[in-house]
């Protein structure tokens, strides 16, 4: 058991000022500042100060009495047993440390605390000359400098990154035209309505997010000979273009989707139909999923997203 009152002639002189370092830690006795790896952690004044007391004598057990005296001075009159007792737990947590054991501070039941963890005082820089040790105050001040480099190099990576990915995912707006009615039947121009609508509802609906669809239009509605793609893809920021034919092969009712790249009006991918239902409303519900299905398909291929998406070289 350490003795609580050593004779000072037998002790090496204590250590009052400079920095010390004591495994990550580091200790400036002018600034009482603390640092973790070079960063400062927040340490209230009256525990900095029982913690430089407990560092500059590390060679024995400090008693309470002593730190009152050093601390609080022996003509001030507080509740000494609990702002030590506050001081201490506070000198804890900026450390980490846990005193049912002990990395930093020991408790000396019935006598006072001991600082256990080796102490290293670190070289002072010389005026005439770069610093004597590696380790001093010049390369904390060089870590800092090391860290707010690289924190700044992450920040701008992530904003590069973002910046790349938001590009990458910007919404495609797809246009679609009114489905052409071609088979000389008037009586199909309200199925070519409907299929219309309905493919817009299944595209926004069941299409990806990255897709932006607009399928009410006015210039969308007019008819195939006065239809001006370039008009479209200018007035409505549109990189595709549905249009949609209706045609009769004989008895049957075949059904077109042509999927158009603006503004090179590029012919990407058609969907094409031969359905053999009899019912309008049937044909119409089938129909525009499988077309919804297979250009949302093509579309939700970033590969292919990414070529179609350029228009063609002249």
């Amino acid at each position: 058991m350490p003795n609580v009152s050593p004779n000072p002639a037998q002790q090496p002189a204590p250590l009052h000022s400079g920095t010390v370092r004591f495994a990550i830690f580091e200790f400036d006795f002018a600034t009482t500042e603390l640092r973790r790896n070079g960063i400062v952690v927040r340490i209230q004044a009256q525990p900095a100060k029982v913690l430089a007391y407990l560092l500059a004598h590390t060679d024995r057990t400090v008693s309470r009495e002593e730190l009152h005296d050093a601390i609080w001075g022996t003509s001030t009159f507080v509740d000494f047993e609990r702002g030590l007792n506050v001081c201490i737990a506070q000198i804890r947590s900026a450390l980490g440390d846990d005193s049912s054991a002990p990395r930093y501070i020991r408790t000396i039941p019935r006598k006072g605390y001991e600082f256990i963890c080796p102490v290293q005082r670190l070289a002072v820089e010389s005026s005439a000359g770069p610093p004597l040790s590696a380790t001093g105050p010049a390369s904390t001040h060089s870590r800092r400098i090391l860290i707010a480099s690289l924190a700044a190099f992450l920040v701008i990576s992530a904003i590069v990154v973002s910046y790349i990915r938001f590009r990458s995912q910007s919404p495609i707006t797809i246009a679609v035209a009114r489905f052409d009615n071609e088979t000389g039947d008037p009586q199909l121009d309200r199925l070519s309505d409907a299929l219309t609508d309905d493919v817009v509802a299944q595209l926004a609906t069941n299409g990806q997010k990255n897709l932006r669809i607009i399928g009410n239009a006015a210039i969308l509605r007019v008819p195939r000979q006065k239809r001006d793609l370039t008009h479209i893809a200018e007035s409505l920021h549109a990189q595709f273009v549905v249009l949609g034919q209706l045609q009769r092969i004989g008895s049957q009712t075949r059904i077109l989707a042509h999927l158009i790249r603006l503004p090179d009006q590029t012919h990407v991918w058609v969907v094409r139909l031969d359905p053999s239902v009899d019912d309008p409303a049937a044909l119409e519900s089938s129909a525009s999923r499988e077309i919804s299905r297979q250009l949302s398909g093509k579309l939700a291929n970033p590969a292919a997203l990414s070529s179609l998406h350029k228009p063609a070289s002249r």
